[in-house]
């Protein structure tokens, strides 16, 4: 019998349609990848060339032969640019508007065009986190910045345009209502029990068991009871921070492992899918607030929403996160 299940973090449903539920193993991608080059001249974030892209806001370099590992740079063809004022307007005293103000960067994760983040070592794993962190700290100073999300599309179905390894941060200065409903949720837990919601989830997520793929010492991965899709993946912290730029050095060398590995299980168990993923964060302004947890969401492109979704707003998942979470727990990643 299906379930209709409650995600905590949000209060949306999702519906576990157990009667078109998939075995895991029916999600594996059925077609293997096409073989991609190292190098490709005509591609703008390989080594070599640097020309094609705009000038870089950051950059890790080898000391000795000053070759770049990440770099970093405002997209070519930003979504928003960080020219004009943020003053709300009314068009005939109804439709409401803003100039477009924001920042739109990429972060590079490789010189290589074919490394994959899953097939890379945990050092160069770690520069990737670094560099989002670094420009992260950098971009919510700007004063009208409210938001900053970081994300990577892998693949055509999750809306990526370059293959080549590469990450975007954007920097919005408005709170998306989605966003802003996770928080207020968060808040409200927050007045009642005095505790942090996605600290609670962590520890109930454990005691439970059934959806945990990996733990570690800081950091737990599991598959959320409410998933909204197949094999939609969490890494959430052990240590109480709302921001992500708040994570020590010691703690971005081991999530770097996690992150690596989780990366790998995909890669393996499902044969290299197409997936984004998403780092949740506290808004700019209220990084110490003690409500909020920040967090990595994968999310594999495996299904597509159909019409009820859409109209309802209400996800259909064909796969139960228990034994989705199982399967890949069972696979090797030594």
């Amino acid at each position: 019998m299906s379930q209709i299940r409650q995600d905590p973090t949000t209060k949306e449903w999702v519906i576990i349609a157990r009667e078109r539920s998939k075995r895991p193993s029916d999600f594996v991608h059925a077609k293997a990848r096409p073989e991609i080059p190292s190098f490709l001249s005509s591609c703008p974030f390989c080594a070599g060339n640097e020309a094609m892209a705009v000038p870089e806001t950051l950059s890790y370099r080898d000391e000795k032969t000053q070759r770049w590992r990440v770099r970093a740079f405002a997209n070519k063809f930003p979504a928003l640019t960080p020219q004009g004022d943020t003053t709300r307007s009314e068009e005939k005293g109804f439709f409401l508007g803003m100039n477009s103000v924001g920042v739109h960067e990429v972060i590079v994760e490789t010189p290589v065009h074919n490394k994959a983040l899953a097939l890379m070592e945990d050092t160069e794993v770690m520069d990737v986190l670094r560099a989002y962190q670094e420009r992260y700290k950098a971009l919510s100073r700007l004063p009208f910045v409210k938001l900053i999300i970081i994300f990577k599309n892998y693949g055509l179905a999750a809306g990526t345009s370059l293959e080549h390894p590469h990450s975007q941060l954007i920097a919005v200065p408005v709170v998306p209502k989605h966003i802003r409903m996770r928080h207020e949720v968060a808040v409200r837990y927050y007045d009642d029990t005095g505790r942090c919601l996605y600290s609670d989830l962590a520890v109930r997520e454990l005691e439970a068991g059934e959806r945990i793929v990996t733990e570690t010492e800081r950091f737990v991965v599991f598959h959320p009871f409410a998933s909204h899709e197949p094999f939609e993946t969490w890494i959430l912290p052990k240590m109480q921070q709302a921001c992500f730029c708040d994570v020590s050095a010691e703690e971005l060398k081991e999530l770097a492992y996690v992150l690596r590995i989780t990366l790998l299980k995909l890669y393996r168990g499902l044969n290299n899918p197409d997936f984004n993923y998403v780092i949740d964060s506290a808004l700019t302004g209220e990084e110490s607030n003690e409500y909020y947890l920040w967090h990595l969401r994968i999310i594999p492109r495996l299904t597509e929403a159909a019409g009820f979704e859409i109209g309802s707003g209400i996800s259909i998942t064909t796969a139960l996160p228990e034994e989705t979470a199982q399967f890949m727990h069972d696979v090797q990643v030594d």
